[in-house]
């Protein structure tokens, strides 16, 4: 759905343009089961779709084959939640139900939310090419330029589709070797710790 800075009833409904719609479609073979952020303005055609802000996709089912998120960017300071939870539950329902999930947000490497639900979590990136993505505004097209780089993310099984049809789009990066690796600091405390059981004394 929306990509607006913030959630509430006076917001800009920020809308994934027909390209990467058509892009997600074709990875997941054509259909997408579920948007759970959907709105009036959306074009995704989900087979279910929560609308935002009647009903909060946050709070119901995603137990789904297949899954598109476009998340709110912003904080929704009314439900007290962020885009890091839109992902955590993106990583969540391939890790629990083995959805392919796929989600168009903005590139913040550096943030919680991308340490948590993408690196260790997530199959693949791709660093979409778009200079200036242009969302749909209100459903329609001659919205300005996004003012960040954007990516879509996959939590998935099937790599290569994902990459024969993002290649078009941008770089698609492979993370899979990540998966279950301790990233970071922590992983050399890991091996200070155990360097430590190991020596003796």
């Amino acid at each position: 759905m929306t990509a607006g800075r913030t959630v509430n009833s006076k917001s800009q409904d920020w809308g994934t343009p027909p390209k990467y719609v058509q892009a997600v479609k074709d990875v997941f073979g054509g259909r997408i089961d579920l948007d759970p952020c959907s709105s009036e303005y959306s074009i995704v055609d989900a087979e279910v779709e929560y609308r935002l802000p009647e009903h909060d996709g946050l709070k119901e089912s995603w137990d789904y084959p297949t899954i598109y998120v476009n998340p709110p960017y912003g904080a929704d300071r009314e439900r007290g939640t962020s885009i890091k939870h839109w992902l955590a539950r993106c990583a969540d329902a391939h890790e629990v139900y083995g959805s392919e999930v796929i989600a168009l947000v903005p590139v913040a490497t550096n943030t919680g939310h991308w340490k948590k639900s993408v690196f260790g979590r997530a199959t693949a990136i791709c660093f979409l090419y778009d200079t200036r993505l242009k969302f749909l505004e209100n459903g329609k097209n001659g919205g300005k330029g996004a003012p960040m780089a954007c990516a879509t993310i996959y939590w998935g099984n099937n790599y290569e589709k994902f990459y024969d049809v993002f290649i078009n789009h941008g770089a698609v990066v492979d993370i899979r070797p990540l998966i279950g690796e301790v990233i970071g600091p922590q992983r050399r405390n890991q091996q200070m710790s155990l360097l430590e059981v190991a020596e003796p004394y």
